[in-house]
This record gives C-alpha cells, structure tokens and sequence, in this order.
C-alpha cells in the first residue's frame, strides 16, 4: 500500500531521527516481513501499471490549475516493488493511491503558500546543513539520498521548503504554552520510555450493559486477588480465558512506547506501574482489562526547550492536524483527474 505521507514530511522525519536525535513523529512499529517471499517485476513498477499509450509529459490530474504529470505518478510508483502479476483492478488501484499522493502535495503547498509567510534564506539554509549533517552520520551523500527518496534537486528545494512553513504553521497552532502541556503530559513518550505488558481481556459490545460491565469487573478483581495470592499465574489465566489473540503468549502484547500504538486508557494504566505491578480492572472500548508490566526501559531524559519541534510535529500528528487541513482543502478545490 502506498503512503499519503508527503515527501516533505518525509525529509521531516528523517532530519529529526538522524539529525536531532528526537522521537520520531510517526512512532509506529515497522510491518512484519511477509510470510513468503513475494516475486516482484525486474522492470520498474510503473511500466506494468501506467497504461503505454500515456507519457511522461501527459496531464494525470490538476489540483486548482495546478498540473500532474504522468511522469511524477511514475515516480511515485518507482519508489517500491510489485507483484509480477497484477489484475487490472490492482494497476487502477495502485494508479489512484499514487496520484492521491501527489495530490495532497499539492494541496497542502498551496495552503502552505497562501497562509505562511515565505522561507527566509537563513532557515533554509540551515535546514540544508541539518540535513547534509543527519545524511554524514549515515555515511550518505546527497546524491544517494535524492536517489533513495526519487527526487530531483529542484524537488528536494520545494521540500525543504514546504518543511519549513509547515513548521511556521505548527508553531501557529501550537504556541509554546500549549505545547508545553502537551509534552509535560506525555513526557513519557519523549524520554523514549517503552514499557512491555501483558494482559487479560473481557471483550465487551460499544453498548454494553451497566450490568456486563459490572459482571467484567467483578471476574476481573476476582481472578486479579487470585494471582497476587498466588494461587494461580497471570499467564495462565490469560492463556484460559482471555479474549485477546495474545492468550497464546500468556497475555503479552510486547514492548510499546506510550503513544500510537494502544488505546490510551491502556497506556496511562500500563505506564502507571511498576515491573512487577498489576493494574486494572480498567475499561477501554475493547472490553475490560487486567494489566501486569513486565518490563519498563529507563529511557532518555528529555528538556521541552531540546525537543519542542518534535513536540509540535507528534502533537499535530495526535490531532490529526495535516488531514483535516487536507479534507477542507479538497471541500474547497477543483480537482480534474484525466489519469485512468
């Protein structure tokens, strides 16, 4: 599946990881390796998924006046491998997910453009050395990673570009006092704290009953006073009777940072406690739960004025910022696509 991450948040991502040494601002897990090897074309994807009568020079879509090109949906579709054999469903599919990509670019640089100031020569050049100097850490010329990220130089100048506006925009929305609270609240997440738990689960309807709720809660204090009077292993109890595919594995779930990747009421009870600890019953809009952290790293202690970007880049990511930004310009444009 192709990414709606926009190049530009791409370059963001990669400087703060490198570069500044932060928390990435999209901390999710990577996929796990499929199962069996998948064959993928020798040529590149684009040649089996554009159609050859349509050329590089062609119009794909145009985003108020605003052309794509063929070519650039190309590019887009290069940047990863494909099965050797597609249906014509998958190609039209493959095709779409790519030119929404460029699309949203577009969007969003014009609303960039239209409500941020212009990029002074100073902070664009310091984003440039930012960048030279994440890309000499990883023993990276420029010229590799503009092959790596399939641009060209002018692309990679609109990037940088689009970044720091969009980090003018984000210091709009998010004024130091309210990125303060912000990172005072899940200060946590920005020392790189990770805790792993296990659990066990009740499964409940959204519209449970008062009374199953009740009934839940009361198995789960039972079976909780069981385990700390030891007359039976959370483990156990969660291989016999948890509703979580985790039963398997006694209840673990694994490692997990504090944001992103559980439910919140989760993460707030999991990172309450101690190695050792057992917390709940707690209710999520899974169910209800018993909770026992296993292990909690030190992390890396972290000050707002260091790390305040970041800040900024995970607390719009929390409110889903760039998408709605993105659902009211596509209200509010005229979007012509030609590419079939």
């Amino acid at each position: 599946m192709l990414t709606s991450k926009a190049p530009w948040r791409t370059l963001a991502i990669s400087v703060m990881l490198v570069g500044a040494g932060g928390v990435s601002a999209q901390p999710t897990p990577p996929p796990l390796p499929p199962k069996t090897p998948v064959k993928t074309a020798s040529s590149s994807g684009s040649a089996q998924i554009i159609p050859v009568s349509l050329k590089n020079e062609h119009v794909a879509a145009s985003v108020n006046g605003e052309r794509i090109l063929v070519g650039e949906v190309k590019a887009v579709l290069d940047q990863r491998p494909y099965p050797v054999t597609l249906t014509e469903v998958q190609k039209k599919e493959l095709r779409k997910a790519a030119l929404d990509v460029l699309i949203e670019d577009v969007l969003m640089r014009q609303y960039l453009t239209k409500y941020v100031p212009k990029v002074d020569q100073a902070s664009y050049n310091k984003e440039v050395k930012d960048l030279q100097d994440a890309l000499a850490k990883q023993k990276k010329t420029y010229a590799e990673f503009l092959k790596e990220s399939g641009q060209t130089s002018e692309q990679l100048q609109r990037d940088i570009i689009a970044r720091l506006q969009w980090k003018q925009l984000l210091g709009r929305f998010y004024p130091d006092a309210k990125a303060k609270a912000y990172y005072d609240e899940n200060k946590v997440f920005f020392d790189k704290i990770f805790v792993r738990a296990s659990h066990i689960l009740i499964k409940l309807p959204a519209n449970a009953s008062k009374e199953q709720v009740a009934q839940a809660t009361q198995q789960m204090l039972v079976w909780r006073q069981e385990i700390l009077s030891a007359k039976v292993k959370f483990e156990d109890v969660a291989k016999q009777h948890s509703a979580c595919e985790s039963k398997k594995n006694g209840g673990d779930i694994g490692q997990f940072p504090y944001k992103f990747v559980v439910v919140p009421e989760f993460a707030r009870t999991a990172f309450s406690l101690k190695k050792g600890e057992i917390g709940g019953p707690i209710r999520t809009s899974f169910g209800v739960h018993l909770i026992l952290v296993t292990d909690r790293t030190a992390g890396e202690a972290t000050t707002f004025d260091a790390v305040k970007e970041t800040v900024r880049e995970v607390q719009a990511q929390d409110d889903d910022l760039y998408q709605r930004i993105l659902a009211d310009q596509r209200k509010k444009g005229t979007i012509k696509v030609d590419l079939p």
